[in-house]
Parts: structure tokens; sequence; C-alpha cells
């Protein structure tokens, strides 16, 4: 009898932890990819949405870490991760020696480094591994992923990382992925403040703003944000793809990198007045491409409209 060829290696049970507009979406893509899932999130209903497709629920941080061999968090800020990894049923108290923790969410790099050495106390490996590439990456997993902790941890992360993006660096020891997050967020946030900038003074002056989106995505102007949000700005379509509250406090995470270390970040300030501002009008739930209300209200013109040196912009 011909030899029979040796079955594939059974995937490792995969948590995942945090099913907002990029934890969904994620999860899902490891699913497809036959991963074994287990789910967790402070609202029910979105982990039932997993379930319906084969993932189980399970009650707890700690539960997700005592099913799983590799826990993923996808959280919205620092304090959420020191919770979830570090607070009562947290994910550290259902660790197992040998398991590989993995942080995705956006945070302090002084959280990544206390929540890894936590982990590493138990003989647990963590990475921070933040992204970049909104909802649009995490949905066709084609994120960007920014790595820091150990090598080792890092080749056993990267079978399961290459399900959820294309573009997937080691970038330093732990802590280095969020430093490298902040670092991608303040090239971001600058480029949004600077294309709404732009579409505001040009269409003020009389240019079809369309006609400028034309010109800048065929010079050295173009760019991926020019790409995928000038069509929030010229439409005021703002449904979040990635909130604007969360860009704050990302370049919140900057700045006070910056301060640790004893330089300046004018540019970025200006950006995160701007959020800032967003934020007390009462739009911090919109896209962060929403900055544009905030130069327009400034400019007193709503892009696309008659020009006004007296009107604000109709909100």
């Amino acid at each position: 009898m011909p030899e029979q060829a040796p079955s594939e290696k059974a995937k490792p049970a995969v948590g995942f932890i945090g099913l907002g507009i990029m934890g969904a979406p994620m999860a899902r893509n490891l699913l497809r990819a036959g991963y074994p899932l287990i789910v967790h999130n402070r609202t029910p209903a979105k982990a039932q949405a997993l379930a319906q497709d084969g993932a189980r629920i399970a009650d707890s941080p700690r539960e997700v870490a005592e099913l799983s061999e590799i826990a993923i968090t996808m959280l919205p800020d620092s304090p959420d991760v020191e919770q979830v990894w570090l607070g009562e049923q947290g994910l550290l108290e259902g660790a197992r020696a040998g398991a590989l923790l993995i942080d995705m969410s956006s945070v302090d790099p002084a959280v990544a480094q206390e929540v890894s050495r936590r982990a590493a106390a138990l003989g647990a490996q963590a990475l921070d591994a933040p992204v970049s590439g909104g909802d649009v990456g995490a949905a066709q997993g084609t994120l960007s992923i920014m790595v820091g902790g150990p090598e080792e941890a890092f080749r056993r992360a990267l079978p399961l990382l290459e399900c959820l993006g294309t573009t997937i660096v080691h970038v330093g020891e732990t802590g280095a992925g969020q430093v490298t997050k902040a670092c991608n967020q303040v090239l971001v946030a600058l480029t949004i403040g600077a294309v709404a900038e732009a579409l505001v003074l040009g269409s003020k002056a009389g240019v079809d703003p369309e006609r400028l989106v034309e010109v800048f995505s065929g010079g050295l102007a173009a760019s991926r944000v020019l790409e995928l949000r000038s069509g929030n700005m010229l439409a005021h379509d703002f449904r979040p793809g990635f909130r604007a509250r969360l860009h704050h406090k990302d370049l919140r995470n900057a700045l006070q990198t910056a301060e640790r270390l004893g330089m300046p970040l004018p540019a970025t300030a200006d950006a995160d007045e701007i959020l800032q501002e967003l934020i007390a009008c009462g739009y911090g739930d919109e896209d962060h491409s929403a900055m544009v209300r905030i130069v327009e209200r400034h400019a007193l013109h709503r892009i696309g409209q008659a020009t006004s040196d007296e009107t604000p912009p109709q909100e």
C-alpha cells in the first residue's frame, strides 16, 4: 500500500478578547483560517455573532486563557488592558506556563512592558502587536502589524498574525510595538489634518474639491489617508472606521512617550488639540476624518458649499 501523507498538524486554540470595530473582523478571519476560537466581550451580543460562526464563548478573560494556547486582546485603552490582563478574573489568572499572550491594542508602551513582565513571571510569553489599517484592513486581513517582544514568541505568533495582516514586522523588544504604533498615529493624524486643511482651503477659494483630490492623488501629495479618507470628508460621512477619541488616546501615548524622552512634538500637539475640540463638540465617536469639521468651523466654510466669510458651516 502507498504510504499515507502525514496529517496536517492541528491548529492551536486561540482566545480573542475585544470584539469591536477592529476586533470582530480580526477574530472572524481567524475562524476562516481554521483556528478553534474562544471569544469574550464586555457586550455579550458581539460575542454571540461570532458564536453563530463557530466560536466558543467564555465568561471571563480568565476562562479564555484557561481554554486557549494563544490569547489575543484588542481593547480600547491602557486601563482596559490592565483590567483584562491583571484584574480579577483576568487573563493572567488563567494563563498557563508556555502560553502565548498577544496584546494588539494601542496602549502606553509602559503598560505593555508591565503586563509582559507579569506574564513572564508566570512562565508565559507576551507580545505587544498593535495594528494599523483601520476597519478596512481588519476586514480584509491586510493590517500592518508592528510587534515588540522576544524573537522566539514572534516566530511562534507569525502564522496566526499572517491571517490578520500583510505587513508584519518585528520592530524590537517589549514595548517597541507600541512605540512604533504611536509614531504611526502621529503620521496619520498629521496627514488627516493636512488633507482637511488643503481641501477646505481649496474649496473656500472656489476650486471643486473632487478636482483637488484628483490632482493630489497623482503627485507627491498622494497618500493612503488621501485615498481612504478624502471621500469621507467630501461626503461628510463620518461613520467610524477608527474613532476620533481613540486617535486622541494614541496621540496622548505619543506625547507622553516624547515627554519621557525630553523632546517636543509641536505638530502632534496641534493635531491633538483638533481631536480634543472635536471630542468636546460631541463627535468623539465619529471617524478620525471628522477632524475636517474643526477645520471647517475655523474657516467658516463647509467643503463643497458656496464661499461665505460670515456663515459657519452647517453640522
